[in-house]
C-alpha cells in the first residue's frame, strides 16, 4: 500500500477519504507497506499529533505491516531508479516495487498514477486495487 491511500484514510478532509474509508472496510488482505510509507504518512498527517499516533498504533498491532527492507531491495531500488530515471524519483514509490517482487505481490492499493508505468520484474504490469474515483472518470 502507497501512502497517498494511508493519508486520505486518515484525513477526514481528503477528497479520497470516503473511496478510502470504503477500501479499508472492504479490504480482506494483508495491507503490506514499507517505513518509506509511514515516514512519507507521518510527514503528510503532521498537522495533528492524535491522527499520527492513531495511525502508529494501527501499524503497531500489525493493521499495516512495515515490511523491511533487505540490501537486495536497496540494490533493486538502484536499478530502479536508473529505469524510471524521467519520472520524478520517488523511493517510497520504488521501495513498494522492490518488496512487491521479492514478496511477489502484484496488487498495488496507490493514488499515484506512476504505478500504471511501473512494471515488476521489468515486464508485468501492477493490479491496481485501488484507483481514485478522479481517476476512473477521467479514463471513461
Amino acid at each position: 500500500m502507497d501512502t497517498g491511500v494511508i493519508v486520505a484514510y486518515y484525513s477526514a478532509d481528503d477528497k479520497h477519504h470516503a473511496q478510502a474509508r470504503r477500501f479499508f472496510e472492504r479490504c480482506t488482505s494483508q495491507i503490506i507497506t514499507t517505513v518509506a510509507c509511514v515516514t512519507e504518512a507521518m510527514y503528510l498527517l503532521a498537522s495533528d499529533w492524535r491522527v499520527q499516533n492513531e495511525f502508529l498504533l494501527q501499524v503497531s498491532r500489525g493493521i499495516f505491516n512495515c515490511e523491511h527492507l533487505t540490501t537486495q531491495d536497496f540494490t533493486r531500488i538502484t536499478e530502479l531508479n536508473a529505469r524510471y530515471a524521467d519520472l520524478p524519483g520517488d523511493f517510497a514509490d520504488l521501495a513498494l516495487v522492490a518488496i512487491s517482487e521479492r514478496l511477489d505481490i502484484g496488487a498495488i492499493a496507490s493514488l499515484d498514477k506512476d504505478f500504471d508505468i511501473y512494471r515488476r520484474y521489468r515486464k508485468q504490469p501492477f493490479e491496481r486495487v485501488f484507483i481514485s474515483s478522479y481517476q476512473t472518470q477521467r479514463e471513461e
